[in-house]
């Protein structure tokens, strides 16, 4: 028994995906163009002869079914006889499909196993999630009458309402207080000033003229305290005596810690489908010592929004999006990935991607 399958998590609910899967009009849009046999129920034909992997067209006969959750077939490719398996299981952003096909007569080829296993991810993973994002898309209001627009997408609050409008007013509050705080500082700047008593006068010149003594002659302007006047010493002999204060050494100079490289990121677009993409970014650490404080800051344009997240926590802020994750080794990297919806047919890449304030390469 020879064995393929794959398995890729959408954006959608499980009946959604369960029509593309049963409908033979949309199953022809994403993987093959199907044809109903006639007078002979739950069978169909499959034109597949031509993709890679396949020598013939398929015939399909529907084994069990229980919507919207199992699909299972029996295939003929030409006498290869084998079993089919769609699963459908309901996650928190939509649903995960697995899809496994097993040989129970006959073997596939060393050159047809491969490129077989590749046309199901790649229409699993491409097309499909495409014709999931054009369902969606017809039930959209586009005119907004009435009924308005249909709950099966988020609800954006009003302009003026909610959290954004609670920051705006946080904002202007703050602003104001700034405002209030300059002019009362500049007012009080520019009071005449009142002469204080207690300001020590002017240092007067000292006199050109010392002691015979050689005691030192403190400023006539300045105070000193009773207990700290001290009576001066006359000099016992002419010959200096060294100093006791000990000579200042100088301060070891300290040669500079060099700064750890930052960190990097690259950006790419892993696949692309109508209303949407795969975004990729690998986070790399170029320094010699692990670093578990990084984060990557992507920013959406307008209309668009991420579903899911792939190796790494998010953090949203409108269309700014905030990724941490675990810490990266020394020399080594990270990657992430996120898929993002947007409300054009041809989905816009990023308007920006950084790290550490710098920018990501491939963006």
């Amino acid at each position: 028994m020879i064995e393929i399958g794959a398995q890729v998590d959408l954006s959608h609910p499980p009946d959604r995906v369960w029509l593309a899967l049963t409908d033979p009009e949309l199953l022809g849009r994403w993987f093959a163009e199907a044809e109903t046999v006639a007078g002979v129920p739950d069978r169909l034909v499959l034109q597949t002869a031509g993709l890679p992997g396949f020598d013939a067209n398929v015939e399909v006969e529907v084994t069990e079914r229980r919507m919207p959750e199992l699909l299972a077939l029996r295939c003929d490719e030409a006498g290869r006889l084998t079993e089919l398996t769609c699963t459908v299981t309901a996650t928190k952003q939509g649903c995960r499909l697995a899809v496994r096909e097993v040989t129970t007569h006959g073997v596939w080829s060393a050159e047809q196993h491969e490129p077989r296993e590749q046309q199901l991810r790649q229409a699993l993973t491409v097309r499909l999630p495409a014709i999931l994002d054009w369902l969606a898309f017809q039930k959209v209001d586009l005119s907004r009458g009435e009924v308005g627009m249909t709950t099966e997408l988020p609800t954006i609050g009003a302009p003026g309402t909610g959290p954004a409008r609670a920051r705006r007013r946080r904002t202007v509050v703050a602003v104001l207080a700034g405002a209030v705080l300059v002019a009362g500082l500049a007012a009080w700047v520019t009071l005449p000033g009142e002469p204080d008593s207690a300001a020590a006068p002017a240092p007067a010149t000292p006199s050109p003229t010392s002691s015979s003594t050689g005691a030192a002659v403190a400023p006539t302007g300045t105070p000193r305290s009773v207990a700290s006047a001290r009576p001066s010493r006359t000099v016992a002999s002419a010959t200096p005596r060294p100093s006791r204060t000990p000579a200042a050494k100088p301060s070891p100079t300290l040669a500079p810690v060099p700064a750890p490289p930052p960190m990097t990121a690259g950006y790419r677009t892993d696949s692309s489908r109508l209303f949407g993409y795969t975004g990729e970014v690998v986070v790399g650490n170029p320094g010699g010592a692990p670093v578990a404080d990084w984060a990557v800051v992507v920013t959406l344009p307008e209309d668009s929004s991420v579903d899911d997240v792939d190796g790494a926590d998010v953090r949203r802020e409108g269309r700014t999006l905030t990724f941490t994750g675990p810490a990266v080794p020394a020399g080594g990297s990270h990657t992430f990935r996120f898929e993002v919806r947007d409300s054009r047919p041809k989905a816009r890449e990023p308007e920006s991607c950084t790290v550490g304030g710098n920018p990501c390469a491939g963006l």
